[in-house]
């Protein structure tokens, strides 16, 4: 049960904790449950039952991606951090330096860090000629 892994008194939670509570839970065992489905069927001798398993482990990686676009849609702090990462170009340790404008012309390759249309750069002009 979720709740064993409260920290603090339940009743001194919000509703708001206690829901994205319950959806990182339920995240890690969707993970976990798409991790055990693809090491079985790395060890299945059966095709049919390895396709079974890879099946299964695609089914749990859908049931992970709701419920990571609910924790978006209700949690703001979630929301920046996915927007910042999620679907970039850029090496992934580069990309908060990208976003937060300290990283040079050479590490961002001229690319946008984020695929939202708040903000991009256009990298360097540097030595281009017209």
């Amino acid at each position: 049960m979720s709740s064993e892994t409260l920290h603090a008194p339940r009743e001194r939670l919000t509703k708001a904790t206690l829901s994205l509570h319950h959806a990182i839970v339920s995240l890690k065992e969707e993970l976990e449950a798409a991790d055990w489905y693809r090491q079985r069927a790395d060890d299945a001798e059966d095709d049919a039952l390895r396709e079974i398993l890879l099946h299964n482990m695609r089914e749990e990686m859908e049931h992970a991606s709701m419920l990571l676009e609910w924790i978006r849609r209700n949690n703001t702090d979630f929301a920046g951090h996915l927007k910042t990462y999620l679907f970039t170009k850029a090496p992934i340790t580069a990309v908060e330096k990208i976003a937060e404008g300290k990283a040079g012309g050479s590490e961002s390759g001229g690319g946008s860090a984020s695929s939202g249309g708040d903000g991009f750069t256009i990298g360097t002009l540097k030595g281009k000629k017209d």
